[in-house]
């Protein structure tokens, strides 16, 4: 697409571009809305720089790109329960999330992407990694193509890794979650490119549907390693004012754990999917 209301500029080869000349705070036109969900579909995450908006812009600018839905298991703020704080203390070592994954795929519609906003940052680390789940398909041999598009991944909330993630924030709401479980077959097609993209990820998928879990695990962490090459992922340095929107059907995402001591708050706002095919 030729882009004439905004600038989106390659930040790899693989994925990622952060935008020029938008300011989130403002009533965006139709166009320019059309011309950001182009950019999204190809680029499958986009930056903003310096951007100053408030919890109520924040909502407003997600919902011109569909309906908000809840996180799971984890509560959102009191005036604005529709953005969840994403918080790491100083005190705490594990971080919310902290792992290759794409967004609760243990639900049996998961997200459609998010807008996540940093609100405090640490004095240096921090950066979120982000993966181009097409290039994984596309990388893959035709064999294995042929043999992955006949599996239905099992996706779980209770995965161990995963979990650990999660301790603080579900402790602060005193209550421990029941397991979410969902299936979804191992190759999706995107609902609005019509492309194919590999469907699992480290942080939820536990089996293969009709083996267990030993049996799974030497594809599932051949496929995990393979997500993650290089060549297919990006690294966005945040700043004061940054803001990320990415494409939870097509990408995998992993905010780094290396600023122990510090703070890290980062509000997140999550924009309903459909079920996968």
């Amino acid at each position: 697409m030729n882009f004439s209301r905004i600038r989106p500029v390659p930040i790899a080869g693989a994925l990622g571009a952060e935008v020029e000349g938008v300011g989130l705070a403002d009533d965006l036109s139709d166009d320019v809305v059309t011309e950001l969900r182009a950019a999204l579909l190809e680029h499958l995450v986009l930056f903003f720089r310096d951007q100053d908006i408030s919890p109520e812009q924040h909502l407003a600018f997600a919902k011109r790109f569909g309906d908000l839905m809840a996180y799971p298991m984890v509560s959102g703020l009191d005036d604005h329960p529709d953005i969840v704080p994403v918080i790491k203390r100083e005190h705490e070592t594990v971080n919310f999330g902290g792992l290759w994954h794409s967004d609760t795929t243990y639900l049996a519609e998961p997200p459609m992407g998010a807008v996540l906003v940093a609100r405090e940052l640490p004095p240096k680390g921090g950066d979120t990694l982000f993966a181009n789940m097409y290039m994984a398909y596309e990388a893959l041999s035709d064999g294995m193509k042929r043999m992955l598009a006949g599996l239905t991944a099992v996706n779980s909330s209770a995965k161990a890794d995963v979990t650990r993630t999660r301790e603080d924030r579900v402790r602060e709401d005193g209550t421990e979650p029941e397991a979410l479980v969902a299936e979804h077959p191992v190759i999706r097609t995107h609902p609005e490119t019509g492309k194919k993209i590999l469907y699992v990820n480290f942080g939820h998928t536990l089996r293969f549907k009709d083996m267990s879990e030993e049996e799974s695990a030497p594809l599932l962490d051949y496929l995990f390693r393979h997500q993650i090459r290089p060549e297919f992922t990006c690294r966005f340095h945040w700043t004061p004012g940054s803001v990320a929107f990415w494409d939870n059907r097509a990408t995998q995402h992993n905010p780094i754990n290396d600023y122990h001591g510090f703070r890290r708050i980062m509000h997140r706002v999550t924009l309903a999917g459909d079920k996968p095919f």
